[in-house]
């Protein structure tokens, strides 16, 4: 599923998927630059997000699967 990632003014990160209408913040991560592990959100919804460049800039869209309701 498409899922856009993006950090707040205040320096939140958030995951929003259009599909869903749905925007949660991100509360964990696998691993420390987020790229090619899971992150998990507010909702308990886990994603698996692709291996990217440390550097990669947000906002960004990119291609997560979704593995836990």
């Amino acid at each position: 599923m498409k899922v856009m990632l993006r950090r707040s003014a205040e320096g939140v990160l958030s995951a929003y998927v259009a599909k869903k209408d749905l925007e949660e913040p991100i509360v964990s991560m696998t691993t420390p630059l987020m790229w090619g592990g899971e992150i998990t959100l507010a909702n308990g919804w886990v994603l698996a997000l692709p291996e990217m460049a440390p550097e990669t800039k947000l906002p960004i869209t990119v291609e997560a699967r979704r593995l836990s309701v």
